[in-house]
């Protein structure tokens, strides 16, 4: 397991968790998220030996540790600047206690979404694989 890379590339979701915060809207966070998965898994296919899905996955995690803790340790900031998000914790279980929603929820959103950059990062290796065969002459 490349440890290593996991840090380096989960520091696009600590950027992702403050700037959706205070500047990024939630309008284009999946777009921003989009890019992020597929850089994620371009590096992943380039620089891991093996375990692509694995990496991934475990990527997905770490960043869902570093966007929840930075949604609650901002949680004022960020409820102030996203309604349709605070609406939405006022309608789910645990109403009065939405930071405590988010802490249950942000790692199964870690979880699926590291499994779209295993499922990435397969993809990724076998275009990467490609290109290498291609590069070395026969």
């Amino acid at each position: 397991m490349n440890w290593r890379l996991i840090l380096q590339l989960s520091l696009f979701a600590l950027v992702m968790g403050v700037g959706t915060v205070f500047l990024i809207p939630s309008t284009i966070e999946p777009l921003c998220w989009l890019v992020i998965f597929g850089i994620s898994a371009y590096f992943i296919a380039r620089r891991c030996a093996n375990r692509y899905f694995l990496h991934g996955v475990v990527l997905g995690v770490v960043n869902s540790l570093w966007v929840t803790g930075a949604h609650v340790l901002l949680f004022a900031q960020y409820i102030a600047r996203h309604p349709r998000e605070a609406a939405m914790a006022a309608s789910m279980p645990l109403p009065t206690h939405p930071r405590l929603m988010m802490v249950l929820t942000g790692p199964v959103i870690g979880l699926v979404s590291g499994i779209v950059i295993g499922v990435f990062a397969i993809i990724a290796r076998r275009l990467v694989a490609g290109r290498m065969r291609r590069a070395v002459p026969a």
